[in-house]
């Protein structure tokens, strides 16, 4: 039974769950996928823009922000490094991500 609650759990994350938002600050929306694909990473929104950054080195691995906003994210992410790795986990564990504090 148990393994049946979990296994339906995981489907229901998997395809009807939104990307959970953890952050918003000066327009950007920070998010992360549940059972999302290695390297750690989170997703940031700026108006058309959107970036997967890497939670290890900030660099972008997919899509693009402008050279500004990339900075600013940045700037907030290595302030929350160690929340965002915890997200991470909690996600790819299937529990929900804590939010944390936008850039202030």
């Amino acid at each position: 039974m148990f393994v049946l609650i979990f296994t339906l759990r995981k489907v229901f994350f998997s395809y009807f769950c939104t990307m959970p938002e953890i952050s918003r600050f000066l327009g950007i929306i920070i998010r992360m996928f549940y059972n999302e694909h290695n390297p750690p990473h989170f997703h940031a929104y700026y108006n058309e823009y959107k970036a997967e950054i890497s939670i290890d080195t900030f660099e972008i691995l997919a899509g693009n922000l402008p050279n500004r906003v990339y900075k600013i994210v940045v700037e907030w992410a290595l302030d929350h490094k160690d929340e965002l790795k915890k997200d991470w986990d909690l996600l790819r564990n299937d529990t929900t991500p804590l939010p944390i504090q936008p850039l202030t």
